[in-house]
């Protein structure tokens, strides 16, 4: 059976079903049995109709005696069925479910699962799922048994995709688990894993829990162990691979360094000294650097990037340094001119609205270029780098980034990011890379004082906000919320945006300057914005998140964050770090619209530490590694059943990959190594 077969070829299936299927990213046969269910429903327990107990979930088995429409005195639609077995008889009542009439009819055999409710003397059953028997004994597939509960979207039922899932495990059934198999036994017995065949039927089609819990530890044992084997094979083929050039640092070029280093207008730190020294330790191996440095917002990741920039180009080699907005391109061009300031250093800028490079320019004129997708997206010529930086890297396409990469000669690559990374996720997503911590913030920086203030307190805030503008000169940030449950900037979201820009600078704020900022404006605006508002030419900003990454305002020192329930912990983080750029006392004030006690401990917690290490740690903890890296949060990574704060399986798959490298070759294991193959074109791509 080929199981890349597509899935218009199922059978009983209508266009519009399989439309709905592909929107889920469901393609092949193949990709319907790795749609695992999030959850499952217990109907295991069945009863008798005689025997029921009214607050129990049970399955029941019948025949319709009679079935009508009905309605309440308030105008709802009944539907109401009376079933019957040979103990009894019980009432099944759904709301406002008309089709039904079409589909249940008296005689049919019916099995029900749902929660007895009793009615002085009538015993009814409020169904959760059904399914039509032609006999009763029929296997029941939605009822009677530990249901899977998969991911659905509007007009695809989980029972839909059920239905599929199962038809396609039927046939699966057929294959002789030898060949599905592609994990050691040695290495299943030592970690007492079930086999592959096994863990997919039984992740479909549990017997029970026990079951259904085995299965879902042996795919998630899969997930990591084909991520940490192929980091593994990608580090071990980066340690055979030689730069075309070498860096080195000769006695002129550390004299020079030592300068540059004298004349930055602050000290590093000593979490940037030892960072700098990993850095310019790697540069100087034949082996290509393949270093990750994850540093909190504010804590120097750019001078570090700076100063690695400044010994490529003493070696008479290009920099690239490649951002994913123009904002944060512009903002690393401004800081890297600032540090460096040496007119013997051309410096570029190359985004979508900012093109140092034109056609008639040589790509050789610059020896560091800073921009956006532009790099690659454009056909600029590099032949002269030395050294790749990409910043927020977890936020571009792995093909963008082998593009960008292949733009050099076997360049040397850093990758940063200000997004914490607890150090289990770090461990499993990126242990192929190098990883270095800025774990400190710069001297003189005061922690930024933040408060939960319920929203009846919004007036006071604004005249205190009045206050400080007058009293301290102070410059003041207030994001608008997300106006849907969603990370990208919706039309919704800049309207709302809009709307409160207006009553704050015509109602609120009328003796100060208030600028708006929001996604949807074009650059060139975007940046005037800033500019304006970073010359002080503006007191208030109202923006959407768009403020979240690369905006540096020294003199901004209050945020105020509406909505700010509708953030996620990694996003306020980000958004905080926009003050407490200076000495100056910082504030942020996090304004909510609900008083639900999770939304409430969280935000709490948020607000008794500056330290965004703990804060990842605790938003893995409360969210689990679905929600906080999965597609729609970051984009880290395709994990589905993995759980990547299990220190004991991360640590039994670091272990069980050594034994594989130890033991055996990829190259024996033909299924293995197309799941690695398809693995690294999709994710990882040298880096």
């Amino acid at each position: 059976m080929d199981f890349q077969k597509p899935i218009d070829s199922l059978p009983r299936t209508s266009p519009r079903t399989i439309q709905r299927l592909q929107k889920l990213e469901i393609h092949t046969y193949s990709d319907l049995l790795h749609y695992y269910p999030f959850r499952y429903d217990d109907y295991s327990t069945r009863a008798k109709i005689g025997t029921v107990q009214a607050g129990e979930t049970v399955t029941i088995t019948g025949t319709i005696q009679t079935f009508q429409n009905s309605f309440t005195k308030r105008g709802f639609k009944l539907q109401k069925a009376i079933i019957s077995d040979e103990t009894g008889i019980i009432e099944a009542v759904w709301y406002n479910q008309m089709y039904l009439t079409n589909v249940l009819k008296e005689g049919m055999h019916i099995a029900i699962a749902g929660v007895i409710e009793r009615f002085g003397r009538t015993v009814t059953i409020k169904p959760q799922e059904y399914e039509i028997l032609s006999s009763l004994q029929d296997k029941t597939i939605h009822t009677g048994r530990l249901v899977p509960v998969y991911s659905q979207i509007y007009g695809l039922s989980s029972k839909t995709i059920r239905e599929k899932i199962l038809y396609v495990l039927d046939l699966y059934k057929l294959i002789d688990p030898s060949n599905t198999e592609f994990i050691p036994h040695d290495i299943l017995g030592k970690y007492n894993l079930i086999g592959q065949h096994q863990a997919i039927n039984w992740i479909h089609l549990p017997p029970g829990k026990k079951e259904q819990q085995q299965a879902q530890r042996r795919i998630g044992f899969n997930e990591l162990f084909i991520r940490v084997l192929s980091s593994h094979l990608v580090k071990e083929k980066w340690k055979q691979e030689t730069t075309t050039t070498p860096i080195t640092i000769t006695k002129s070029i550390q004299e020079q360094l030592d300068r540059f280093m004298k004349n930055l207008p602050f000290e590093l730190t000593s979490a940037q000294k030892r960072t700098t020294e990993e850095i310019l330790s790697d540069i100087q191996k034949k082996t290509p650097m393949n270093r990750f440095v994850q540093g909190d917002v504010g804590s120097g990741k750019t001078v570090v990037a700076a100063i690695a920039a400044f010994v490529t180009h003493l070696n008479g080699l290009q920099t690239l340094i490649m951002a994913p907005t123009e904002i944060l391109a512009q903002q690393h061009f401004k800081t890297i001119s600032t540090l460096i300031n040496d007119p013997h250093i051309k410096i570029g800028l190359q985004t979508g609205s900012h093109k140092s490079i034109s056609k008639k320019k040589s790509s050789l004129e610059y020896d560091i270029v800073v921009g956006t997708q532009a790099l690659i997206t454009e056909k600029l010529n590099f032949d002269h780098v030395g050294l790749v930086v990409i910043d927020e890297q977890h936020r571009f396409g792995v093909k963008q980034r082998a593009m960008l990469k292949d733009k050099g000669i076997n360049p040397h690559l850093l990758t940063m990011t200000a997004t914490p990374i607890p150090r289990t996720v770090s461990l499993t997503l990126y242990s192929e890379l190098d990883l270095s911590v800025i774990d400190e913030m710069p001297k003189g920086r005061k922690p930024i004082k933040t408060y939960v203030t319920p929203q009846e307190k919004r007036e006071k805030g604004n005249e205190w906000i009045k206050k400080q503008i007058r009293e301290q000169g102070a410059q003041v940030y207030i994001i608008c919320p997300l106006v849907e449950e969603s990370e990208s900037e919706t039309l919704k979201s800049v309207r709302a945006a809009t709307k409160e820009y207006e009553y704050l600078k015509h109602e609120v704020f009328r003796e100060f300057n208030v600028a708006l900022l929001h996604g949807k404006m074009k650059a060139k605006e975007k940046e005037e914005v800033m500019k304006q508002y970073k010359d002080k030419k503006y007191d208030i900003l109202v923006s959407t998140s768009v403020v979240e990454v690369g905006v540096d305002v020294p003199n901004a020192t209050i945020m105020f964050i509406e909505g700010a329930e509708r953030f996620g912990i990694a996003q306020l983080h980000q958004l905080r770090g926009r003050v407490g750029r200076s000495d100056k006392q910082s504030y942020c004030f996090l304004f909510t619209s609900t008083k639900e006690a999770e939304q409430k401990h969280r935000l709490q917690f948020f607000s008794s530490t500056n330290s965004g290490l703990k804060l990842a740690e605790y938003d893995l903890k409360l969210r689990g590694p679905g929600d906080l890296y999965g597609t729609q949060q970051h984009g880290y990574t395709d994990l589905k059943l993995a759980d990547i704060t299990d220190y004991r399986q991360v640590h039994d798959v670091k272990d069980a990959v050594q034994t594989f490298v130890n033991k055996y070759h990829v190259k024996d294991f033909s299924i293995l190594k197309q799941m690695i193959d398809e693995y690294q074109v999709d994710q990882i791509s040298r880096d």
